[in-house]
């Protein structure tokens, strides 16, 4: 037994399941504080088109637009209004708020009561096609201690003949 040495004599051999043991416990703790450390969304919010406008008209209520054939086969800019709250009826502040469809986009931030006001630009206008009756633009909102909020389809913009 000379070349031999019993591991149950051999301390050095009791050190590395201990060392392994306290590196888990250690990470373990790492671990769960920088989870801890992350923001986690804890609201919901409500989300309100309150109205419509084409360019150079009258805001119409609601969530839905009617525009004329000739209009609609033209590139077109349409503005639409955006109210955020909790769900207490609190404004969201802040939030980034982002329209898109029909060949065009509006982005802007809501501001102290909730509400936005997003206008297509210049150079990413709608437009129809020829065939085309109808057609939608989704909306998408971000807010810090929110869930985002996406809705597909959240304004209407159709085409009488």
């Amino acid at each position: 037994m000379g070349k031999f040495r019993l591991i149950r004599r051999d301390e050095k051999a009791m050190e590395l399941p201990i060392n392994i043991v306290v590196m888990l416990v250690v990470g373990m703790v790492a671990l769960a504080t920088l989870i801890s450390i992350i923001p986690t969304p804890t609201k919901e919010m409500s989300v309100f088109v309150d109205g419509v406008r084409l360019e150079g008209g009258n805001l119409q209520k609601g969530n839905s637009i009617i525009v004329d054939s000739k209009t609609a086969e033209a590139p077109f800019s349409i503005t639409v209004v955006v109210k955020a709250t909790d769900k207490d009826g609190n404004p969201v502040r802040n939030a980034n708020v982002i329209l898109r469809g029909l060949g065009g986009a509006a982005s802007n931030t809501t501001g102290i009561d909730g509400t936005t006001f997003l206008t297509t630009a210049e150079n990413a206008r709608l437009r129809l096609d020829p065939n085309q009756n109808e057609g939608t633009m989704d909306l998408k909102i971000l807010a810090d201690g929110f869930y985002d909020y996406e809705r597909k389809d959240a304004v209407m913009i159709i085409k009488t003949r």
